[in-house]
């Protein structure tokens, strides 16, 4: 079957070389006791790449800055002992075949004060804001910006010195990148707001410390969204032409791969077309994109007001996925709550067996 055979056709792009085209989506599942992973989180990986995933993208890792995290139990990628427990992971990756980019992430105005185990450090915003017009977090000053900036850079330099193939910046869902791309939450009056490219300045200049930390032919993989946690309607660019203008100074400060996150992979992006965020973001790029949203699932974990309650996510159709791969409407898959129930969801669906498949249910985020 040729659109079936196109998700396990190889993919190679720059010095990334994968077996097939099945990537891990990142999924935050608090299990990382000491903000360090563990033999569990080892063992959970390393299920999920001997399933079968070409690419393993890890859940959000913090960055080295006290604001960073906004949750309990998610693992930091700084510090020797705790990127020592991050090799451990990646070589178990890699023995089992695929390979591995940990997700840098800085929460901003997500964050709460009291959140340990920095306890008081207030969310960083660029004005204070977590949602529109409510201003209850810290105003990052330059300073701020200036030390988000080089803990990226940092965490990129070690996610390279440490074994790992990639690495991606977490610029999706309303988290601190995105924070200063939403003119929602960026009301700044300086250089990295009031307008659509000075709100991108921020994520420049990480997107550059980054390049300049792991040199010119190490992935780099961004990850960005259209909709926030805040905000499910939310849009950064409301047609092609201003999406151009977001993508395109992204694309060239080092930008590899794009990593389009939608709630639901089959919804056209504009009117007019049929080409999804992945699509889009390829086709004015052409660089290589990566689709998730529900892939593999036919119910959402997290409806938005006025829509269906939580049920059950079966397994779903894959026709039409998979006829917008073979047609390169997109590079790769990203498979996330599918692959929680499944950690052989490739394997499965390589053998023939989607039928077979296990629903997702909610109790499953309870252990990895």
């Amino acid at each position: 079957m040729p659109a079936m055979n196109a998700l396990f056709r190889p993919f190679r792009h720059g010095q990334l070389s994968l077996r097939n085209r099945v990537v891990m989506a990142p999924m935050t599942r608090n299990q990382s006791r000491g903000n360090s992973p563990g033999d569990n989180v080892v063992d959970y990986y390393r299920r999920r790449a001997a399933g079968g995933a070409g690419l393993i993208i890890t859940e959000g890792t913090c960055i080295n800055h006290p604001a960073a995290n906004g949750y309990p139990d998610v693992p930091y990628f700084y510090g020797e002992e705790r990127l020592a427990a991050w090799a451990r992971v990646a070589e178990a990756v890699h023995e089992a075949g695929a390979k591995i980019a940990p997700q840098l992430w800085h929460c901003g105005g997500m964050r709460r004060a009291g959140v340990m185990p920095e306890g008081p450090v207030p969310g960083h915003t660029p004005s204070g804001m977590n949602v529109p017009g409510k201003v209850n977090r810290h105003v990052m000053t330059q300073q701020d910006i200036d030390a988000v900036v080089a803990a990226f850079a940092e965490g990129a330099a070690a996610a390279k010195a440490y074994g790992f193939d990639a690495v991606e910046l977490h610029g999706a869902h309303g988290y601190l990148i995105d924070q200063f791309f939403w003119a929602g939450t960026n009301q700044r009056d300086d250089e990295y707001g009031g307008s659509l490219e000075k709100r991108l300045r921020f994520a420049l200049e990480i997107i550059q410390a980054v390049r300049a930390a792991v040199g010119p032919t190490f992935p780099v993989l961004l990850r960005w969204s259209q909709w926030k946690q805040q905000d499910y309607s939310a849009r950064l660019a409301e047609t092609p032409a201003e999406l151009e203008r977001f993508l395109l100074p992204l694309a060239d400060a080092g930008v590899d791969i794009f990593h389009c996150s939608q709630r639901r992979f089959w919804e056209p992006e504009f009117a007019g077309s049929e080409l999804n965020l992945a699509g889009w973001t390829r086709k004015i790029t052409g660089k290589p994109a990566i689709t998730v949203g529900s892939v593999g699932l036919d119910a959402d974990f997290i409806p938005a007001s006025g829509e269906q309650t939580f049920r059950e996510a079966a397994t779903a159709d894959l026709d039409d996925l998979l006829a917008r791969l073979a047609a390169e409407e997109f590079d790769l898959v990203a498979v996330g709550r599918a692959m929680i129930a499944n950690p052989d969801w490739a394997n499965r669906i390589a053998a023939g067996e989607a039928t077979e498949l296990q629903p997702f249910l909610k109790e499953m985020l309870a252990t990895l």
